[in-house]
């Protein structure tokens, strides 16, 4: 009984006279906790060590069985949390140097899978700011303290340990850092035409949440994003085929089979990120677009179609919500066993650590992406 006791948490919920025993259950989340705040309630705050402390949290929740796309969630918030002191850390620095107070309202927003809130373990920098609509003669000044806030707070989670985007998707960076007016006339050139650099650098924007700042700017944004996007057909077209850049891990036979062009790090490997959630994430994000939806997590879009006649079936979208958690489970283990291991957190798993009927259910899943790609693209 004992050994059952200490390999479950929830097994320690009562003693052996049928007393509850909460603290056995608590016990392994308040001591994760309480390091966590006096790191950084410490004057020399460290924000390398505050994110060093995720892995043994995502491990303490792992042994709670809380499923991936919960353990997601979580790391998500936490990374909002690093994002909100780094921000804060910055704008310290730069009013000890006399930069004085932000010159005007702004919002410093998340993007991609941390606004989604599904970030696994190893994400990188993607983020973008908003600017408060200001007279042009003030450029310089404005957006130069804007340049300054984005280049330290990104600079600081870099040095933290989340690293800087390779593909310069972040506010420290005119294309990302823009008045409010100009991210509205963006999308309109943006959405003008169908050209595919273009419809990429929407989609990045279109997953976005504000994580510090004014976030009525944001809500703003996205007011501009379901007027505009939807009534552009050119743009929405080249939004659909975008999606034949992102096949799912099937063969022409619908057996497993990764991409020969994403460098596979050995036969049995397949990227699940690049070739079965980013096409379920994409043909989501546009069958919500097109049907005027604005939920911005990839599980809240699932289910959110399934209320609309014309997107999705309840049955439909009960399986996508299904396979969506399962590939977050899969991608989950299989960066603990690499983090574990010393190696890094990627998107490839190992089909080798798959037992059969789990082959078997991923093929099944990736059956169900290809289906709603095609969908989404058919215009159904």
């Amino acid at each position: 009984m004992r050994l059952l006791h200490q390999a479950s948490p929830w097994r320690s919920l009562f003693h052996e006279d049928g007393a509850l025993n909460t603290s056995a259950v608590n016990a392994p989340l308040e001591q994760l906790f309480s390091k966590l705040f006096s790191t950084l309630s410490s004057p020399q705050t460290s924000l390398a060590d505050a994110y060093a402390w995720q892995l043994p949290l995502v491990e303490t929740l792992a042994h709670y069985d809380l499923p991936a796309w919960r353990i997601s969630q979580i790391i998500s918030d936490h990374n909002a949390l690093l994002y909100r002191h780094a921000i804060a850390q910055s704008l310290d620095e730069m009013q000890a140097q006399g930069w004085g107070a932000p010159p005007v309202d702004y919002c410093v927003l998340l993007l991609g899978s941390a606004a989604r809130f599904e970030s696994l373990l190893g994400p990188d920098q993607d983020n973008a700011l908003i600017i408060d609509n200001y007279p042009d003669y003030r450029h310089v000044e404005i957006d130069g303290y804007f340049q300054a806030l984005g280049e330290r707070f990104t600079q600081r989670l870099d040095e933290a340990g989340i690293p800087l985007c390779r593909g310069h998707v972040m506010a420290r960076w005119p294309m990302w850092r823009k008045r409010l007016g100009e991210w509205q006339a963006q999308l309109e050139i943006w959405s003008a035409d169908r050209q595919v650099k273009r419809v990429q650098q929407t989609n990045i924007l279109l997953d976005f949440a504000p994580v510090a700042g004014n976030s009525a700017l944001a809500v703003q944004l996205a007011e501009s994003i379901a007027s505009i996007l939807p009534k552009a057909s050119l743009f929405m077209d080249e939004m659909m085929a975008l999606l034949d850049e992102l096949p799912v891990a099937l063969d022409r036979f619908g057996r497993l089979a990764s991409s020969p062009g994403l460098d596979a790090p050995h036969e049995q490997a397949i990227n699940l990120k690049q070739q079965a959630l980013l096409p379920l994430i994409s043909a989501a994000r546009l069958l919500c677009l097109r049907h005027g939806l604005d939920e911005i997590a990839t599980r809240d879009r699932l289910i959110a179609l399934s209320h609309s006649k014309t997107a999705l079936t309840p049955a439909e979208s009960a399986l996508l919500v299904a396979a969506f958690e399962r590939l977050q489970q899969r991608l989950l283990d299989q960066q603990r066993y690499s983090k574990a291991l010393g190696q890094a957190a990627d998107g490839w798993v190992d089909l080798r650590r798959l037992r059969e009927d789990e082959r078997l259910l991923l093929k099944f899943d990736l059956q169900q992406i290809k289906r709603l790609s095609s969908a989404a693209q058919g215009g159904v």
